[in-house]
């Protein structure tokens, strides 16, 4: 029997990529995003549109259109970043940073707890910013501080759902050549996915939230 996966800010990037290596590995797929894109189209999956995490009504409609289906793995995959620094910082970047990097995985996966099969994984896409130890260069106020704090829920929910058979991954994807990074990076979408398919592949109760890099190192907190 077919696993089901869930995929968060599936339209392009990273999110865009595991659909289409879920989808090639005989999962059956629902990608939630915004709106789709014509590549997300294309790939044939079953796309749920007008889910926005970082507003309720986007969390509902998630909730809604997967009622009934069990989840085998759930990937939080939906972000953003803005860039402040100091002396110039602004709340409102900061508070949208949080809801949707931080708030909306935690309000997410609660809402979809009763669909998770036993022995399901949850997946947490954060980011080494996060990372106070790894913090060399400062800056990023709002992105750093949504990421420690997603890092933190995801440990929480770790423990939390230990007892009922589901494994937690706090995955780090490397320097993506994202959109929303400008397009440069280190390594493609397509490999960012591939290797973190790899660490999720390794998730069990036994490494339940561990940071993880894609790479396979294990990221300071």
């Amino acid at each position: 029997m077919s696993k089901t996966v869930v995929i968060t800010g599936a339209s392009r990037g990273i999110g865009l990529s595991f659909s289409q290596l879920y989808q090639e590995r005989g999962y059956v797929v629902y990608a939630a995003c915004r709106n789709t894109s014509s590549e997300l189209a294309a790939l044939g999956v079953n796309v749920i549109e007008g889910v926005d995490v970082s507003k309720p009504e986007g969390i509902m409609c998630l909730v809604a259109a997967l009622e009934g289906i069990e989840i085998d793995l759930l990937i939080n995959n939906a972000g953003i970043l803005r860039n402040e620094v100091l002396g110039n910082i602004d709340q409102t970047t900061i508070r949208q940073q949080f809801e949707t990097n931080a708030l909306a995985p935690l309000l997410v996966t609660e809402s979809l707890i009763g669909n998770l099969s036993a022995q399901a994984k949850v997946a947490f896409i954060t980011s080494r910013m996060g990372s106070v130890t790894d913090n060399s260069s400062g800056g990023r106020y709002g992105y750093r501080m949504s990421k420690a704090a997603l890092n933190i829920a995801a440990v929480s929910m770790a423990h939390d759902l230990k007892p009922k058979g589901i494994a937690v991954a706090i995955l780090h994807p490397g320097l993506v050549g994202t959109d929303m990074i400008g397009g440069v990076g280190d390594i493609t979408p397509d490999q960012a996915a591939d290797r973190l398919s790899q660490r999720i592949d390794q998730l069990n109760l036994s490494n339940t939230g561990t940071f993880w890099h894609s790479n396979g190192e294990v990221l300071p907190w």
